[in-house]
């Protein structure tokens, strides 16, 4: 089921869509929706990304393993050559 939504572009912007839609042989309403489920799908991953991110924070203050990036980078290297290559050995617990 779809849902009529109105928006209120400013001249330059529908200018824009319009041109680029006839250059693209698209719609202007394809581009659109096409925008907003990239721009939709993009602030998702970054709210779990920041989501993650402060989850891993409080990991650490509450005695997680902690690795120095060298060796974690070093592993990723071995890690592309063998997928069974030993992790890296904790910085600080």
């Amino acid at each position: 089921m779809t849902a009529t939504t109105t928006l209120k572009l400013s001249d330059k912007l529908k200018s824009r869509i319009t041109r680029l839609a006839k250059e693209t042989g698209r719609s202007a309403h394809s581009l659109m929706v096409e925008a907003l489920e990239r721009e939709v799908a993009r602030e998702e991953r970054m709210r779990e990304f920041v989501r993650e991110a402060l989850a891993a924070d409080s990991g650490v203050e509450e005695g997680a393993a902690v690795y120095r990036a060298e060796d974690v980078h070093t592993w990723l290297e071995r890690l592309a050559r063998n997928p069974k290559a030993a992790r890296p050995k904790a910085w600080r617990r």
